[in-house]
């Protein structure tokens, strides 16, 4: 089954027209309203997204050593949502809006967004896991340098390098799906959703089983703790809260995402072509949860902003470091003659 051609219309597309009995007019209320959303998304969500994304990544990196474990953690999410802020525009306007060659499924540039679309969530879903399981080991053994930032940062790394590695190996299954017929390396690889299969088992099942076994040590071990234990330097109740919050926001969004690349790897599987009604309903939940995902990059650092109680205090010293660079930068001091006794 060639799955591809089905996914092929614009975003926010409704090929229904009315054939077999079935009434177009609902189908076409949910693009309206869904090109609505994805409007005002564009509009509102993404610059919120860019400038929180931005503050958080400069109130943390201005001053390094005031960074905690978690903090290290939210600035590699802020990375990996300013580059879903940099890519919504062009995942959600469409090939209508776009209009040109360069917006077919088999081309250069539809396959690079595909691939830093894919690093970024690989980035987002890891970098909360990990979050789940460092916190954990920073309430059980609070004096280790297991969760140090120092440990953390290095953890991060990988974690960019390992999403580059794995949207690599998605990028080779697009790329010869494509040109199979002229290769023979290519020829076992011709069906894209084994990239889809990829993304799901290394992207979503991997990080998510993570989350959920750090989220349940977390909640064992705050039942095993004694009143002692909670005055040992333990974390305090809103990092906890945001931890859970991140969580539930990061997966939320993004289940919805993969469990489309489940259909659709289940599809190809099944090798049965799909009547219009059912690729219209495919093509609305594929739009709609592609939705959700890029929403992630706006949700997460609004939560970090109202959950977290240092960020005020980081972003205050980030203003006031601003405005005495801007003063020592000033011509009233440069024009200022020495006083001579």
């Amino acid at each position: 089954m060639e799955l591809r051609s089905p996914w092929q219309p614009a975003m926010w597309s409704c090929p229904l027209n009315g054939t077999d009995g079935e009434d177009p007019l609902p189908c076409l209320h949910v693009q309206r309203a869904l090109s609505a959303l994805s409007l005002l998304y564009l509009l509102g969500g993404v610059p919120l997204g860019l400038g929180y994304n931005a503050l958080l990544l400069l109130a943390n990196l201005h001053d390094p050593g005031s960074m905690t474990m978690p903090d290290v953690y939210f600035a590699n999410m802020a990375a990996a949502g300013l580059l879903l802020c940099a890519l919504a525009p062009a995942h959600l306007l469409g090939p209508g809006a776009a209009g040109g060659a360069a917006w077919d499924l088999g081309s250069e540039v539809h396959v690079s967004l595909l691939v830093l679309f894919n690093v970024a969530a690989l980035v987002t879903l890891y970098s909360t896991a990990l979050l789940g399981l460092d916190c954990y080991i920073e309430r059980a053994l609070p004096r280790t340098y297991m969760s140090s930032v120092y440990n953390t940062r290095h953890v991060c790394g990988f974690v960019w390098g390992g999403a580059l590695l794995a949207g690599f190996s998605s990028l080779l299954f697009h790329i010869c799906s494509h040109v199979a017929a002229r290769l023979v390396e290519c020829s076992r690889m011709r069906d894209a959703a084994a990239a889809d299969a990829i993304m799901l088992f290394v992207g979503y099942l991997v990080p998510g089983l993570a989350a959920l076994y750090a989220l349940a040590l977390l909640v064992r071990v705050r039942k095993e703790d004694t009143p002692l234990d909670r005055d040992a330097g333990r974390p305090d109740p809103s990092a906890h809260r945001l931890l859970v919050a991140t969580t539930c926001a990061q997966f939320g969004l993004w289940t919805p995402h993969y469990l489309m690349l489940l259909g659709r790897t289940v599809l190809a599987a099944r090798g049965k072509p799909l009547d219009g009604h059912h690729v219209g309903t495919l093509l609305l939940a594929k739009d709609l949860s592609r939705f959700l995902a890029f929403a992630s990059s706006a949700v997460v650092p609004l939560l970090y902003r109202h959950i977290d109680r240092n960020f005020p205090g980081k972003l205050r010293r980030l203003m006031k470091k601003l405005r005495r660079g801007h003063q020592n930068c000033s011509p009233d001091q440069a024009g200022a003659q020495p006083v001579t006794t």
